[in-house]
């Protein structure tokens, strides 16, 4: 029996109010992608980062190729020959890719000066490795698309001489053309004789490159298997420890009168002539490659562009030139940039499902009703089924799918008549993902008006009463659900027309 790359024996760590790893075993092997699953909360990342040496478990040994070791920080993991690449590129914007792929490691000629020629020609070769070989290393990370930045991570992992590599939610930032570059790079890799980690949420992209599946659930290790001989819901079973028995809830059928309309919906070089109409209690699907215009239109509705020329009507009211005015109008956004845009990490749930709402529930503009804001909070909490030990806990702290309820109840308490959700199930899990989708079901029965953006066609299809796509900024398709197909989304999606 060959000797594992990696192998992670009864690992365990505590943090203040909750044991995030309970005696967890893993191992990975030379030419193996193995995919680590789980609910978010499940404890993936925090066993990567004791990996990566970021957090130092409690107990438990790692040995790396049948030696044991002892990681104290991310240097001496580098040096076993291990990179993590996070969810949140770990790249400087303003310099060259060569730089950022050798940054404190440049070679450098006497005295101390950067070899540049040599430093080039050091990151040319890795980056022909991942595929990079359209662009020049000198070339500023800034200007690189969200995909090509993927790789430089990938580039700079390779550049350490790494054997393992762990890949957290890699392609959660992708369309689906990068996403399949991205995982046939991943199937180089391997057959390079790398153990690839590859953390996801997307059940088909373990089906198409894993090996292996080793699942957590509540901090624990619940088992590992050949990928090939699981179907995906024997995977869901394993992760959540039930059946998902429909993943998409029956859509509601009490469509009422229209709520929002978006009558020529212009902005300069970004959005151009968008016309829209959304009903009480229904659910439009707006799809579209990465670029398309949807979320610099979910931000036009929201009065983030006070140049856009059009009309924005709720209830028949118009002048949306303002996020205050879209909020005094009744409509709510939540953003797919959860970490930058939806939340602030650092205050806590209490804090951030109360942001919206001060203004509401505060006497005289100044002071706040402390029972009233606790009984808010604690009604959210339940009522989404945030898992929290403490409110007063900063959100930062909490797992993708936790943080997502968090901004869906910030802004159902200012109790909205059009409901903006941008990528509602990105970066989460598929329980997360089934509690999220009969949210909002519950809320279209209540007769909110739903606009969805996502980049995931089966959740469009599966959610949507009506479908809307876009691309360089228009819309160039709209079909109604019994109509829609993924191939007809695709078509309209990269500018083409239904033949």
């Amino acid at each position: 029996m060959r000797t594992a790359a990696l192998k992670m024996e009864r690992i365990s760590k505590r943090f203040p109010g909750v044991k995030a790893l309970d005696e967890v075993n893993i191992e990975a092997h030379a030419g193996e992608i193995l995919a680590l699953l789980g609910e978010n909360g499940a404890g993936k990342s925090t066993l990567m980062k004791v990996l990566a040496g970021v957090h130092q478990p409690d107990s438990g040994e790692i040995y790396i190729n049948g030696q044991k070791a002892v990681i104290h920080g991310p240097r001496q993991s580098q040096e076993l020959g291990i990179s993590i690449i996070y969810q949140e590129f770990n790249l400087i914007p303003h310099v060259s890719i060569a730089e950022n792929i050798y940054l404190g490691r440049e070679p450098r000629k006497c005295k101390g000066v950067i070899d540049w020629k040599k430093l080039n020609a050091m990151a040319k070769a890795v980056m022909d490795r991942v595929g990079l070989t359209h662009l020049q290393p000198q070339k500023r990370v800034e200007q690189l698309s969200i995909a090509e930045q993927q790789l430089v991570e990938i580039a700079k992992a390779l550049s350490h001489a790494s054997q393992i590599l762990i890949m957290d939610e890699p392609t959660a930032v992708l369309n689906g053309e990068d996403a399949q570059r991205l995982l046939a790079i991943m199937g180089e890799l391997r057959e390079q004789g790398m153990a690839i980690i590859f953390i996801t949420h997307r059940l088909e992209e373990v089906e198409q490159v894993a090996d292996r599946i080793a699942v957590l659930r509540d901090g624990k290790y619940v088992g590992s298997a050949i990928a090939r001989e699981l179907t995906r819901e024997q995977m869901v079973r394993m992760m959540v420890g039930r059946d998902i028995a429909a993943l998409y809830p029956e859509r509601n059928r009490r469509i009422g009168e229209p709520v929002l309309k978006v009558e020529h919906l212009s902005l300069d070089g970004k959005l151009s002539d968008i016309n829209l109409t959304v009903r009480a209690g229904e659910i439009l699907g707006i799809g579209g490659l990465m670029g398309s215009g949807s979320t610099t239109l979910s931000k036009a509705l929201f009065g983030l562009y006070p140049q856009a020329k059009g009309t924005i009507t709720v209830d028949g009211k118009s002048g949306i030139t303002s996020p205050k005015a879209a909020i005094d109008a009744g409509i709510a956004l939540v953003t797919d940039d959860r970490k930058g845009e939806g939340l602030v990490l650092i205050m806590s749930v209490f804090e951030n499902l109360l942001l919206p709402s001060y203004r509401r529930i505060s006497s005289f503009g100044t002071l706040l009703e402390k029972s009233r804001a606790s009984g808010i909070v604690e009604r959210w909490i339940a009522g989404l089924k945030i898992k929290v030990h403490n409110p007063a806990v900063a959100v930062g702290t909490l797992s993708g799918g936790n943080q997502q309820k968090v901004v869906l109840g910030k802004w159902l308490q200012m109790n909205p008549k059009v409901l903006i959700l941008n990528e509602p199930t990105r970066g989460i899990d598929v329980g997360a993902k089934a509690e999220i989708y009969q949210f909002m079901k519950a809320l279209s029965e209540e007769g909110l008006a739903i606009i969805m953006i996502s980049s995931e066609m089966p959740e469009l299809l599966g959610m949507a009463h009506r479908i809307a796509v876009m691309h360089e900024g228009r819309i160039t398709g709209e079909m109604p659900i019994e109509e829609a197909t993924q191939e007809k989304i695709f078509i309209y999606a990269t500018g083409g027309e239904r033949g």
